[in-house]
């Protein structure tokens, strides 16, 4: 079984991915390998974030890797939040100060003109070569927070596709079906189960 690095500690993703490539990969942690350190992630673009951190874990390392970066870009506020999504609210991972910060400069804007959408972009380095895939969904933003589940920006965040409920309103497989990082892992998944 071949081992490859998923450059995360995030538990929950972890696992879907586990479930979703079966049995010909096993599918490491950050925490697997011992590595422990903040892997930086300062380039200007998501594609730029994956790949620096993916480069991080083959040079210090010696693992294949894959990793991932997500932004939510809103028309309106000229694609911010963008690389910044994590931070925007001036703290990482601060979701809720995250969200305030977005209805705050939106609060004038009226809801045709509210259109936004979620990309992720996923950097695999394997066998000395490079692949990325990215996953994105359209929809808009709303005025006001609406369900309880999810994380990040999913309260506000309105796809397009469905029917008509946030990101936050979904069960978690719903979600996964339509959304950017779905999207992203399916086309990895695609790529790796050909090999």
């Amino acid at each position: 079984m071949k081992q490859i690095v998923f450059a995360t500690n995030n538990a929950h993703k972890l696992e879907e991915l586990r479930q979703i490539m079966g049995e010909r990969f096993e599918v490491l942690s950050l925490a697997d390998i011992n590595c422990h350190e903040d892997i930086p992630e300062d380039k200007p673009t998501i594609e730029g974030n994956a790949r620096q951190k993916a480069e991080y874990i083959r040079e210090h390392y010696g693992y294949d890797c894959f990793s991932d970066d997500t932004g939510l870009e809103i028309d309106a506020l000229d694609g911010e939040p963008g690389v910044h999504s994590a931070r925007y609210g001036g703290v990482a991972h601060d979701s809720e100060r995250n969200i305030d910060k977005v209805l705050r400069l939106m609060a004038d804007v009226p809801m045709e003109q509210r259109t936004a959408h979620f990309r992720t972009a996923i950097c695999l380095l394997m066998d000395g070569e490079e692949h990325l895939f990215e996953g994105r969904v359209e929809g808009r933003i709303l005025t006001e927070r609406h369900g309880t589940g999810g994380f990040g920006y999913d309260s506000i965040f309105q796809p397009l596709e469905g029917d008509g409920r946030t990101f936050a309103q979904m069960q978690p497989e719903e979600k996964n079906a339509i959304s950017h990082r779905g999207r992203a892992v399916a086309k990895l998944v695609q790529f790796l189960q050909a090999l």
